[in-house]
């Protein structure tokens, strides 16, 4: 389960391009760590990025599930497949 203490990526501010390595290398190390979850900040004040990561999320064979946190819209919380 997600936690405040779960590791997370601030994205907030990036670019759709940056992001793509950026967060590409974040779940993958946490891959790599066992981490089960971990969260991606967005922002909430437009869509360009948050549909970009998600875009991504999509894409990324380690991801198992991500839904956008009901109580932060600028944050997305992934859950990674188990080795």
């Amino acid at each position: 389960m997600y936690n405040s203490k779960s590791p997370t990526i601030n994205l907030h501010g990036e670019t759709r391009e940056t992001v793509v390595f950026q967060l590409n290398d974040f779940l993958n190390d946490n891959y790599k760590l066992h981490n089960e979850y971990v969260g991606v900040i967005h922002g909430y004040s437009g869509t360009i990025l948050k549909n970009k990561v998600h875009e991504i999320l999509k894409k990324n064979k380690q991801v198992d599930s991500f839904k956008v946190d009901p109580f932060n819209p600028g944050l997305t919380i992934v859950k990674l497949k188990k080795h």
